[in-house]
């Protein structure tokens, strides 16, 4: 028996009675729904961390956008994933293993430019009202050991800090703890994330209040709506991620997120505005 079907079923009741409850309750519109968080600018819908993607997505009227931030041999930072540039570019290796003079040259598999963090910061500079979540790829330890993680996040922390227009949010994320230990070293009130690839429990919870992190980023299957008002009780944002589908940004909406990760943004834009709105009181 196909039970699509009815899992749709069962996830539109839960969006149309999370809906409901906005409306009794808090929520008037559906700017109440969850962020939209364009994950490496829609890595499903365009190239990821590029211009391009991000370009598209902003001028589609979304506002949220997640990045990975690495650091060349010679200290500028740069937009890439992962560990080395074989996957999504005409290079390979580490990116911590190249200068940025070698970057120059550097295209992505349909030629798009190789994308600084400073380029990257300076588009959204004069665009107020942003959301985004900058991710520390810091984890490997052969790439950066503790030294170079605090000489990383003195970098960074610099240039968040000079392109930040008033008004927008601009968060650290990781999942490594060592770059957020030295980004509360810097600044004790920006907003940061703890990011794992787990649900949402009792121990995460523990986990940021002892990082004195402002944000959690969890997978979204597994996660319960129980725990989400937990966090948010104790004044934690809560993403989840990741999204593949339009039925993830239902249950994120079910499940009462703050922002919902997603690599089809624009797909789950078109849906969000689809959406029954609140009647007016």
């Amino acid at each position: 028996m196909n039970q699509l079907p009815q899992f749709r079923c069962v996830l539109l009741c839960q969006l149309l009675a999370s809906l409901m409850l906005g409306w009794n309750g808090h929520a008037d519109d559906t700017d109440q729904l969850p962020l939209i968080l364009a994950h490496r600018g829609g890595a499903h819908e365009y190239e990821e961390n590029t211009m391009e993607g991000f370009q598209a997505c902003y001028e589609r009227g979304i506002r949220g956008f997640e990045t990975d931030i690495r650091m060349t041999q010679d200290g500028v930072l740069v937009l890439l994933h992962d560990d080395s540039l074989d996957r999504t570019h005409d290079a390979s290796g580490p990116v911590e293993e190249k200068l940025a003079s070698e970057l120059k040259s550097v295209r992505t598999k349909k030629g798009q430019s190789f994308l600084l963090l400073e380029d990257f910061l300076r588009y959204f500079q004069d665009k107020p009202g942003v959301y985004l979540e900058l991710e520390m790829k810091t984890k490997n330890k052969d790439l950066y050991p503790d030294a170079r993680v605090a000489e990383y996040c003195q970098k960074l922390y610099a240039l968040a800090k000079q392109f930040k227009p008033s008004g927008s949010d601009y968060l650290f994320t990781s999942f490594d703890e060592r770059p957020l230990g030295e980004m509360r070293k810097l600044d004790t009130d920006w907003p940061i994330a703890i990011i794992a690839s787990q649900p949402l429990s009792e121990e995460f919870i523990e986990r940021a209040e002892r990082l004195q992190a402002t944000h959690i980023a969890c997978r979204i299957t597994g996660t319960s709506r129980d725990l989400v008002q937990k966090a948010q009780k104790l004044g934690y944002k809560v993403n989840g991620w990741p999204g593949h589908r339009v039925e993830d940004y239902y249950l994120a909406i079910g499940l009462g997120l703050d922002v919902a990760c997603t690599d089809i943004p624009t797909v789950i834009q078109t849906t969000k505005e689809l959406l029954p709105t609140a009647p007016k009181q």
